[in-house]
C-alpha cells in the first residue's frame, strides 16, 4: 500500500520532490497513494453525491493534479533507460537492469514497472514479482496494494481458470492504480469464470464508495485494452482520466531539466533507485512521446459490466473502439464517455442506466461513431447526448479547429424516463437519428446550437411533458420524416431554424401539432397527418420567412381557439389590406345615387309647353310618385 498522507493530503505528493536535483529525486517523487472509504450512498441520492463540496471538490481535483504528475515522472524515468550507462559510470554505482520488471521506490509506497517481452504478464507473474503487494486472501480474491504500471510493449493479462477477482486498495491512508502506457491490458473472463475488478478497504472489508479523497482505478494510455465478460465496480473519482475504467491516447509531459544536488545518501545504488553521486547539473534528456503507435488507444469491450463507478467508462483519442453486450449503471457522473477525437466507434446491444448524468455522452471532436440496439433508461440527464461543436470559435490560445464534428449515428435504440431529454443534438454536421425510440422526458429530440444536415426518420416518440422533437437555434438542413409522435403537448416544434418536416404522423397533441416560431424560412410543413385538440394543428401566426404548408391532414383536429385567437391568427396585414379592399369595392357597387329611384327615363322626358315638368303634379293633383305610394299601400291593405 501506499505511504499515508498525514504531512500531505494528496495521492503521491510528489509536488515537494519536483525540483530536486537529480534522477534519484525523480523516483523519491513517485508515489504514494491515497484514498478514503466510507458507507455506501443510496441510489436514489447519486445525483447529489456527485456534487461535492468546495472543500472536497478542491480536495479532488488536487488528487487528479498530483496523479498526472505521478504519471509524468514515471513515464519520464521509464524514458530515460539510456542513463544507465552514465549511472554505470558514475563512481560506487552498480547497473540496474532496465530490461527486466523494477519497482520505484517512495518512502512508503510502491510502482511495479512492467517491462516489455514477448510473453504477457499473468496472476502467476504478480505473485512472483511482487509476494507482498499482491496477496491472495482466504475468500480466493486477490488485493493488490501498489500501483502497476505498463510500460511500452508490455503486456498484462488478468485472467484465471476458476475465474478471478482483483481488489484495488483504496482506503483513506492511500489508493492504487494499474495504468498502461502504450502496453496491453486485457481483463479476460468467461461465462462461467467471469473476471471482477473493484475497490477496496480492508478495514471495513467492503468496495470503496466514497470519492472525496480519491479512489482506484485502471487506465490504459495508448496501446491496447480489452475486456470480455469482466465487472468493473466502484472505481475511480473527479476526472474522466481517474474516473474508473478510462482509454485515453497519449499526452505530451513537459520536458526541462534537474538541478542541484543528490538528495538521496550517496553510495550504493539499490534495486527501484537512481543516484548520481556527483554534484552540478544534469540535462534531463527530450521525454516528448512522439510515436505514432502510442498516439491512440484501441481496444474491444464485450460482455462487461461497469457499475458505480465516477465515469462508467470513459474513452478518449481512441480509434476504432467496439463495445457490445455490455452494461454500464449507477454511474456517479455519465454512463458511457466517448470524450475528444473519439473515432470509429462502434457500440450495440450495450444498456446504460440509472446514471447520474447522460446514458451516452458524444462530447465534441467525436466523430463517426454507429451507435445501435443500445438502451439509455432513466438517467439523471440525458439518453443520448451528441456534441459536434467546433473546439474553437476562432484565434483561441490552444490554435485549436473551428470546424465542426459528426458523422455520427444513431439507430434501433431506446431511450426510456431519462430525467431531461432522450436525445439532444449540439452543434455538429451529418447527423442521422434513424428508427428509435423514445418514451418519457422533458423533450424527446431536441436539435440546437447550429446543427447542420440532420436527419431524424422513423423515430416513435410518446409521452414527452412539451415537445416531441425540438428544431431550434440556427439548425439548418434538417430533415423529419416519418415519425410516429404520440400523446405529447406540441409534436415538432421549430424555433429559428429551417426544417422540412413531411410525412410524420402526429396523434393525441395538446396544444399544436406542427409550430413554426422566427425566422424559419424555407422550412416546409407537408404531408403530415395531425389528430388532436389545442389552439391550432399547424401554428405559423409567429412564423416569419416564406413557409410552405400543404396537403396536411387536420380534419380530425379539435380547434379550441377564442374567437378573438382565430382572428388574431388570421388578421395578417396582407389578410386585412385585401379584406378592406373587398369591402370598398362592394360599398362602391352597392351605392345608389340620390336621384336613381325616380323613372328610369325621366331625364329623358320632353317638357311640354305650360305643362308640368318631369316629377313635379299640377297644384291640386297628386305627383305619379304619390299616386305610386298610394297604390303600394292599397295594394299592402287589401
Amino acid at each position: 500500500m501506499n505511504r499515508p498522507r498525514a504531512a500531505a493530503p494528496f495521492r503521491r505528493v510528489a509536488s515537494a520532490l519536483a525540483g530536486a536535483a537529480t534522477a534519484a529525486v525523480l523516483l523519491a517523487a513517485f508515489g504514494a497513494s491515497a484514498a478514503p472509504s466510507s458507507a455506501a450512498r443510496p441510489a436514489a441520492h447519486r445525483a447529489a453525491a456527485a456534487e461535492a463540496a468546495p472543500a472536497d471538490a478542491e480536495r479532488q481535483a488536487a488528487l487528479v493534479a498530483a496523479e498526472d504528475r505521478w504519471l509524468n515522472q514515471v513515464r519520464a524515468v521509464t524514458a530515460v533507460a539510456p542513463l544507465r550507462d552514465l549511472l554505470s559510470r558514475a563512481p560506487g554505482s552498480t547497473t540496474q537492469k532496465w530490461d527486466r520488471p523494477y519497482r520505484l521506490d517512495t518512502a512508503g509506497g510502491y510502482t511495479l514497472v512492467l517491462t516489455a517481452r514477448t510473453a504477457a504478464y499473468t496472476v502467476d507473474d504478480l505473485l512472483r514479482l511482487a509476494p507482498q503487494t499482491f496477496v491472495r486472501q482466504q475468500q480466493g480474491a486477490y488485493l493488490l496494494t501498489e500501483n502497476i504500471y505498463l510500460n511500452s510493449g508490455a503486456r498484462l493479462k488478468l485472467a484465471h481458470p476458476g475465474g478471478l477477482e482483483l481488489r484495488l486498495a483504496s482506503r483513506s491512508s492511500g489508493f492504487v492504480a494499474i495504468v498502461s502506457f502504450g502496453g496491453g491490458l486485457t481483463l479476460a473472463g468467461t461465462k462461467q469464470a467471469p473476471v471482477r475488478v473493484t475497490s477496496w478497504d480492508p478495514r471495513t472489508g467492503k468496495p470503496d464508495t466514497d470519492v472525496r479523497d480519491g479512489r482506484a482505478y485502471l487506465r490504459a494510455i495508448g496501446g491496447n485494452f480489452a475486456m470480455s465478460h469482466a465487472r468493473a465496480s466502484h472505481l475511480g473519482f473527479w476526472s474522466g482520466r481517474t474516473g474508473g475504467v478510462s482509454l485515453t491516447g497519449t499526452d505530451r509531459p513537459d520536458t526541462g531539466a534537474v538541478e542541484g544536488p543528490s538528495a538521496a545518501t550517496p553510495g550504493r545504488i539499490l534495486p527501484g533507485e537512481v543516484r548520481i553521486s556527483s554534484g552540478g547539473r544534469v540535462a534531463s534528456p527530450d521525454s516528448r512521446f512522439t510515436v505514432p503507435s502510442l498516439s491512440y488507444v484501441s481496444g474491444t469491450i464485450g460482455n462487461s459490466e461497469f457499475v458505480g463507478n465516477a465515469y462508467g467508462l470513459f474513452v478518449s483519442s481512441a480509434d476504432g473502439i467496439k463495445i457490445t453486450d455490455t452494461k454500464v449503471r449507477d454511474s456517479l457522473q455519465h454512463g458511457l464517455v466517448l470524450h475528444r477525437f473519439a473515432t470509429n466507434a462502434v457500440i450495440e446491444r450495450t444498456v446504460s442506466q440509472h446514471n447520474g448524468g447522460d446514458g451516452f455522452l458524444l462530447s465534441r471532436a467525436t466523430q463517426q461513431v454507429r451507435i445501435t440496439n443500445t438502451t439509455a433508461e432513466r438517467n439523471g440527464g440525458n439518453g443520448f447526448t451528441l456534441s459536434g461543436r467546433p473546439l474553437a470559435d476562432g484565434p483561441s490560445a490552444s490554435g485549436q479547429s473551428t470546424a465542426s464534428y459528426g458523422a455520427n449515428t444513431v439507430s434501433h435504440s431506446t431511450a426510456r424516463g431519462n430525467g431531461h431529454y432522450g436525445f439532444e443534438i449540439l452543434g455538429g454536421l451529418n447527423v442521422s437519428i434513424q428508427e428509435n425510440q423514445i418514451e418519457g422526458g422533458d423533450m424527446g429530440i431536441v436539435a440546437r446550437l447550429g446543427t447542420r444536415d440532420l436527419t431524424l426518420t422513423a423515430n416513435r416518440l410518446s409521452d414527452q411533458r412539451r415537445q416531441a422533437i425540438a428544431i431550434r437555434d440556427g439548425v439548418a438542413g434538417a430533415r423529419i420524416t416519418g415519425n410516429l409522435i404520440e400523446s405529447t403537448r406540441t409534436g415538432v416544434y421549430v424555433r429559428d431554424s429551417v426544417a422540412e418536416v413531411r410525412g410524420n404522423t402526429i396523434h393525441d397533441a395538446n396544444s399544436h401539432g406542427v409550430t413554426f416560431v422566427g425566422a424559419v424560412g424555407g422550412s416546409v410543413a407537408a404531408g403530415n397527418a395531425i389528430t388532436g385538440i389545442g389552439p391550432s394543428a399547424v401554428d405559423t401566426g409567429r412564423a416569419e420567412g416564406r413557409l410552405t404548408v400543404r396537403d396536411n391532414q387536420t380534419d380530425a383536429w379539435l380547434d379550441t381557439s377564442t374567437l378573438w385567437a382565430r382572428v388574431r391568427h388570421y388578421a395578417s396585414p396582407m389578410t386585412l389590406l385585401w379584406t378592406a379592399i373587398l369591402l370598398l369595392i362592394v360599398v362602391l357597387a352597392f351605392r345608389r345615387r340620390p336621384d336613381d329611384h325616380g323613372h328610369p327615363y325621366a331625364a329623358t322626358k320632353p317638357l311640354f309647353p305650360g305643362g308640368p315638368s318631369p316629377g313635379r303634379s299640377e297644384p291640386g293633383r297628386p305627383s305619379p310618385r304619390e299616386t305610386a305610394r298610394g297604390r303600394a299601400r292599397v295594394v299592402m291593405a287589401e
